[in-house]
């Protein structure tokens, strides 16, 4: 029996498909995986082990492992800003926030980068960038909103830390526009290990009374965020990146979000209400303007680059 033809591009949308789904089935996982371990210390864990399965197929394929000194300072705030932060803040914003409350406000970043963009850089958004921003940022308060006063005050410091990462990550791409040099596996390999180093070492000062043995479905969430986001999901965004036009590519991950939600209401029976959805809708409509008006000109190496943090 003759298989059908699969174009270059259609090839593409399997990759990226395979991404979003794998990055967004990570946030349920984690959130079952938090009633073992701490939050620093299960993402710092699994990512370790990703670097290390990272850094070996670098090797293998004969890429440049070795820092030059003059990257060292770019190489270590990308760490700060793509992985520290982001995967750190938003795996603790998840100990007072529901799944589809975290991804929203996480993925809300490209938003902030066009008000960043506006006030650090002077680039003052279009038409495009201004319904962008209104949709976003509206989307965001009525989530906040519709929690109500003691809800918004318990769940006050999980919101923080996921507005926190997403500002964090929307500056560090207002600020650094220049692909770092190193080959795309070693450079994630680096940034992953840097940032989930930190969060494993101050999760060993602060959060040691925590950690414990892991039940059995813990290890395996562990296993799964080791091997699936942040080591094949990345190969198969890099595959992506190859075959479509990266502003495709970037938007179509708005569906992490969206995955992410409805494999959290399946399995943790985390619901989401019409004023939620309301939200959803909203906000990820003013992501896919700021996406469609900021990633166009971006290359496919720089995209690369900050997916490290992405890699969910």
């Amino acid at each position: 029996m003759r298989l059908p033809h699969v174009t270059r591009t259609q090839a593409g949308r399997l990759f990226l498909l395979a991404t979003a789904t794998g990055w967004g089935l990570n946030w349920p996982v984690l959130k079952l995986v938090l009633q073992d371990w701490p939050p620093l210390f299960a993402r710092g864990v699994a990512g370790l082990i990703a670097a290390s399965g990272l850094g070996l197929l670098a090797y293998g394929r004969g890429e440049r492992l070795t820092v030059p000194r003059a990257l060292l300072g770019r190489l270590g705030l990308a760490a700060a800003i793509n992985v520290f932060a982001w995967m750190g803040f938003t795996g603790l914003s998840l100990r007072w926030l529901t799944v589809p409350e975290g991804a929203l406000l996480a993925y809300s970043m490209p938003v902030w980068a066009v008000l960043l963009a506006w006030v650090l850089r002077g680039e003052r958004p279009d038409l495009r960038g201004f319904a962008a921003l209104a949709l976003g940022i509206l989307g965001i308060c009525v989530l906040v909103d519709g929690t109500g006063t003691g809800q918004i005050l318990r769940k006050a410091p999980g919101i923080a830390l996921a507005l926190a990462a997403a500002i964090l990550f929307a500056l560090g791409t207002v600020l650094e526009r220049r692909p770092i040099d190193l080959p795309p596996i070693a450079l994630t390999a680096w940034q992953v290990g840097l940032g989930c180093l930190a969060m494993t070492l101050i999760s060993l000062l602060t959060e040691a009374s925590e950690i414990r043995g892991l039940s059995l479905p813990s290890l395996a969430g562990i296993s799964y965020m080791a091997i699936g986001p942040l080591a094949l999901c990345y190969l198969s965004w890099q595959a992506a990146l190859r075959r479509l036009p990266t502003g495709m590519a970037t938007t179509g991950m708005l569906l992490v979000p969206i995955i992410g939600t409805a494999a959290a209401a399946l399995a943790l029976h985390e619901t989401i209400g019409s004023r939620q959805m309301l939200a959803f809708v909203l906000t990820l409509s003013g992501v896919g303007l700021a996406l469609r008006r900021t990633v166009a000109p971006a290359s496919p190496t720089a995209c690369a680059s900050s997916s490290a943090g992405l890699a969910r």
